[in-house]
């Protein structure tokens, strides 16, 4: 019990970092942008600083292969500290190209810190019980982590300023890079590492080539519905999510409002989500609670669409956006553990040497299906309104629903049942 106590305080805690520059980025810069007068295209276009989220996979064999991931997390970790203390000296109103840079470069040392951590979430946790817990640890921490980047200090920026804000950051990511440096639960891993390493180097030109690792990847069983199911899992959802909040600061709230609203309270519902899809995976298989959370998800964004036809504010009004949006993102992120769950159980049955290179690839999917769709719906909004976005945006979520629901019956999702590993 103990052991595994450690394990779900080092991934939370990594999981909570590696969430700050997401929070950053998707809820404090959008109202940001949106006070300053930009339109909804030019803040969409501004998530081409994830891209480093989507390369990542070209550079997770590296992770893999070279170095123990203790060191690449204390290297990322120490990045992103020297990332945040560069931030601090720069005024967004003067250098906004500066602070772009920064937050792409923030971006990169995070997804490099992911396949780290993410590899080394797959050989920690073992059986039925540990999974489930382990990725609630992932998704809560994440989660977390862009609440106080995306709430939290946008609630109090105005207060404490910009360059105070990253001083924080800076001693925050100082912390935890010191914390993993000395964290026993990868104590295990230079014994590993040093068992494996005869039989590595007779593999190596081999293991390095792309084609063989892209083979190997697809044999795995169970890939190929995993990569289309992360694909296109968060269709119309990441539309309303992304773009309700900005509806709202048109209409309905203040920016500081929407940063408590939208950033903190909502996001703490998020987090509720996650957490009961750990305790729910110990009981259900993932077909059956998928099937469920899906319908009811579409629902919730039916709902929340009918919202789009008052303009006037009033409290009721801001009463019920606020509950849509909490209700959204508790299905959101119980549907996320699910997932995140599903793609670690299919990343379990490949060969060792690989495993860190195949949770990114499916990693890279799940973050590409969101961020593509992310770009292009301030566009859409913007050609045809927030009305007919959100009818397209709902078409597209009972549609992920339908697939959902085909693949419980058709036994797709059965495959991905919570099982132990072999031994």
């Amino acid at each position: 019990m103990w052991i595994m106590n450690d394990k779900l305080v080092f991934l939370g805690l990594l999981y909570f970092v590696q969430g700050i520059p997401y929070g950053l980025q998707s809820s404090l810069l959008p109202v940001y942008l949106r006070g300053a007068g930009h339109s909804l295209t030019r803040i969409g276009f501004t998530k081409i600083l994830y891209f480093p989220w989507v390369l990542k996979v070209l550079w997770a064999p590296l992770v893999d292969r070279v170095a123990t991931k203790r060191r690449w997390l204390v290297a990322t970790v120490s990045g992103l500290a020297l990332t945040c203390l560069t931030s601090a000296a720069l005024a967004p109103e003067a250098h906004i190209w500066g602070v772009a840079g920064t937050l792409l470069a923030m971006n990169t040392l995070a997804s490099v810190q992911d396949i780290a951590v993410d590899g080394a979430a797959v050989g920690l946790l073992k059986g039925r019980g540990e999974l489930g817990l382990g990725n609630t640890a992932q998704v809560v921490g994440y989660k977390a982590g862009s609440v106080f980047a995306g709430g939290g200090l946008l609630a109090v920026i105005d207060v404490a300023g910009w360059s105070w804000m990253f001083m924080l950051l800076t001693f925050v990511y100082a912390g935890v890079a010191l914390f993993v440096w000395g964290a026993p639960v990868l104590d295990d891993e230079a014994i590993k590492v040093q068992q494996t390493d005869g039989s590595r180097r007779g593999q190596t030109s081999d293991g390095m080539r792309p084609w063989t690792v892209w083979r190997k990847l697809l044999a795995v069983p169970g890939t190929a519905w995993t990569v289309l199911y992360v694909l296109t899992y968060k269709l119309g959802e990441q539309g309303a999510v992304t773009m309700f909040p900005l509806f709202l600061l048109d209409h309905h709230m203040t920016a500081r409002e929407l940063g408590f609203w939208n950033g903190v309270v909502a996001m703490g519902f998020s987090i509720c989500g996650s957490s009961l899809g750990g305790l729910l995976l110990a009981q259900f298989s993932i077909g059956s609670l998928m099937r469920r959370v899906f319908v009811l998800r579409t629902i919730s964004m039916v709902f929340q669409s009918s919202l789009l036809t008052v303009l006037e504010p009033s409290p009721l009004i801001k009463a019920m956006a606020v509950l849509s949006m909490s209700i959204q993102h508790f299905l959101g992120g119980l549907i996320t553990t699910l997932t995140f769950t599903t793609m670690m159980h299919c990343t379990q049955r490949a060969e060792e040497s690989i495993q860190a290179t195949h949770y990114s690839f499916l990693a890279t999917l799940e973050v590409l299906g969101k961020l593509t769709f992310s770009a292009l719906a301030g566009g859409v909004v913007d050609m045809f309104g927030f009305q007919v976005s959100f009818l397209f945006f709902l078409t597209l979520s009972a549609g992920t629903a339908l697939h959902v629901w085909t693949a419980t019956l058709t036994g797709a999702l059965r495959e991905h049942q919570i099982k132990d590993p072999p031994k």
